[in-house]
């Protein structure tokens, strides 16, 4: 049983290296060119035609270390830096600055979602962070438009937000489950587009993460919690079922893929049968957008050496 996804074993590329991804599908990933920056590399192409998630191997490491070690080694180093940056963004809020940054993440289930929450933000401060899982709409919310809940869960400026699953359930669970008509669900793509644009446009940053397990993987993962009694909390019947619709579950992903990666707010698709190589990507992908923000800790309104006087009077 694969106790860290495809970590500890020899998996697809025959060793534990980076994989060779091709570049179909919509995503820009020839690992064999120099690469400026993850971004590039794992972003799904705006206008970029047709996504097909077949064409990606769930188990390759794009852009990433040699190996386990080193990326335990590097996720650890970039943790530090990335609660640096986030203590700046928060203190540049308090002088005013609008700008927050929100992590979306999606994926099937046991694709890392929660495992991503504990091991990439482990660093940050609680007092900066703004987290929300979002499980089945609520009676109340039910009564809203369905970006209602996720308005009330967004980052305030000078945070950092997390969402684990989000509005796109609206075009994934309710398109399969056929929760709602197709006139409903299909205009859904749209609305999510000029959100987020609305979004950028007041001076959030977002980082759209898709999860990409494989169907095999997926089945370890679900096996593991079966034979280990202490992760029985963990497994829910439902996930047969919802395993079961697999095909169809693709196929919305590779739809919300395509028309919801915008230059406002692109998707960037992670390999993550290998959770050390999640952890390690998500990790430069935040680190990217915290730096390109170049958040800076504010100037004092006050006079340093008189107040240092006074003080030393005291």
């Amino acid at each position: 049983m694969a106790k860290d996804g495809k970590s500890d074993k020899a998996g697809k590329h025959g060793k534990d290296e980076p994989g060779r991804t091709s570049g179909k599908g919509g995503t820009r990933r020839d690992v064999d060119a120099p690469v400026a920056d993850l971004r590039s590399l794992l972003r799904v192409t705006p206008g970029g035609g047709p996504v097909r998630l077949k064409a990606h191997d769930s188990s390759g490491t794009p852009g990433g270390p040699s190996g386990k070690k080193q990326a335990l080694a590097e996720t650890a180093e970039m943790g530090v830096r990335l609660a640096e940056l986030q203590e700046r963004l928060f203190a540049q809020s308090t002088a005013g600055d609008p700008r927050a940054l929100l992590l979306v993440l999606q994926g099937m289930d046991t694709s890392g979602k929660g495992g991503t929450v504990k091991h990439v933000v482990g660093q940050f401060n609680p007092s900066g962070l703004r987290m929300r899982a979002f499980k089945a709409p609520t009676h109340e919310e039910q009564q809203h438009p369905f970006l209602w809940r996720i308005r009330r869960a967004l980052p305030r400026p000078g945070e950092v937000g997390i969402f684990d699953r989000s509005h796109y359930e609206d075009v994934l669970i309710v398109r399969v489950r056929n929760l709602v008509p197709r006139a409903t669900w299909s205009k859904r793509y749209r609305t999510i587009n000029a959100f987020e644009q609305s979004l950028v446009d007041d001076g959030a940053t977002i980082v759209k993460v898709f999860l990409h397990i494989g169907h095999e993987e997926q089945r370890d993962r679900l096996l593991e919690r079966l034979d280990n009694p202490e992760k029985h909390w963990k497994f829910n019947v439902g996930d047969i079922e919802e395993r079961a619709l697999w095909p169809d579950y693709q196929q919305a992903y590779e739809v919300a893929l395509q028309k919801c990666s915008t230059d406002a707010a692109p998707w960037y698709l992670v390999p993550a049968d290998r959770k050390w190589y999640r952890n390690w990507a998500i990790s430069k992908l935040l680190l990217e957008h915290l730096e390109l923000m170049d958040p800076a800790y504010p100037k004092g309104d006050f006079d340093v050496e008189e107040c240092r006087a006074r003080l030393l009077a005291t």
